[in-house]
């Protein structure tokens, strides 16, 4: 992997110490990766002092999309996987596990991030099934259109779309359903859609969730497991439809602690028909 250290005085491209939280490098920080910045360290610590197992919910949430991702490859035979939200590269990549599975699996990494790009272009550089493009999730039709998705795709044959801990950064303001209907509608029959939510639930813990992500982020949309249900409208669900993070298809029992912290998230695949 073509990855950097990023120590105490680490700068970004244009030299300057960011000031902010970024999302992909919190994310990063969470599941101990290197890529961060001393903003991501101390916000991660935060997050870490008023949520204590949150660690755990972002190690479920990437066990999650591996999961996903062996049964998009190997369970129901998809060859194109569209990753929109990718965040930082990290351990078992997307492209990672689809290629463990076929090799000539082909993988579509979506960010705005021009830092998340930069890492991902440098570690897919001699990975001629990946590429990296830019784009918005709140610009369906841009990532649709983008020329380097056109081409890398086979539009005629099933993509897997995953959108993982992506939503909830997308406020109702800006019609999420009507972004995954546009993704959707250009997806082939036979596709299949991966969604990762976190859960607005009537528990401290989430609330707890909701005000420190608002406070680190300023946009913060947790919802209900039947506004997230509503997202797939015109979808099959795939077996055991949309559950709590950990629940879906674990392979080994969930532990009481982790079960607990996995509450706060669900995870559904659903396939068009």
């Amino acid at each position: 992997m073509a990855r950097r250290t990023v120590g105490k005085q680490a700068k970004s491209a244009d030299g300057l110490v960011p000031a902010r939280t970024n999302p992909a490098r919190l994310y990063d920080y969470l599941l101990g990766g290197r890529d961060n910045y001393k903003a991501d360290r101390v916000a991660g610590d935060r997050g870490i002092a008023t949520i204590p197992d949150v660690q755990l919910g972002v190690q479920a949430q990437r066990a999650a999309l591996g999961r996903v991702v062996r049964y998009l490859v190997r369970d129901a035979g998809i060859r194109q996987l569209m990753d929109i939200g990718t965040g930082l590269p990290t351990k078992e990549n997307v492209h990672q596990v689809a290629q463990r599975f076929d090799p000539a699996t082909r993988v579509v990494y979506i960010d705005n991030d021009p830092v998340v790009l930069a890492y991902a272009r440098a570690l897919l550089a001699e990975n001629r099934e990946t590429v990296a493009a830019e784009g918005d999730i709140r610009d369906p039709a841009g990532i649709i259109a983008n020329p380097l998705v056109r081409h890398h795709l086979d539009w005629r044959e099933p993509i897997g779309l995953l959108l993982c801990g992506i939503l909830y950064h997308v406020m109702d303001s800006e019609r999420p359903g009507d972004i995954i209907a546009t993704l959707v509608d250009a997806l082939p029959a036979g596709s299949y859609v991966f969604i990762h939510h976190l859960l607005a639930i009537d528990d401290p813990v989430s609330a707890r969730l909701e005000e420190f992500l608002a406070r680190t982020f300023g946009r913060v949309q947790l919802r209900t497991l039947d506004q997230v249900r509503g997202f797939f409208r015109g979808l099959e669900f795939v077996e055991p439809g949309l559950v709590p993070v950990a629940d879906w298809r674990p392979d080994s029992p969930v532990s009481p602690e982790l079960s607990a912290i996995a509450r706060l998230a669900c995870a559904g695949v659903a396939r068009k028909p």
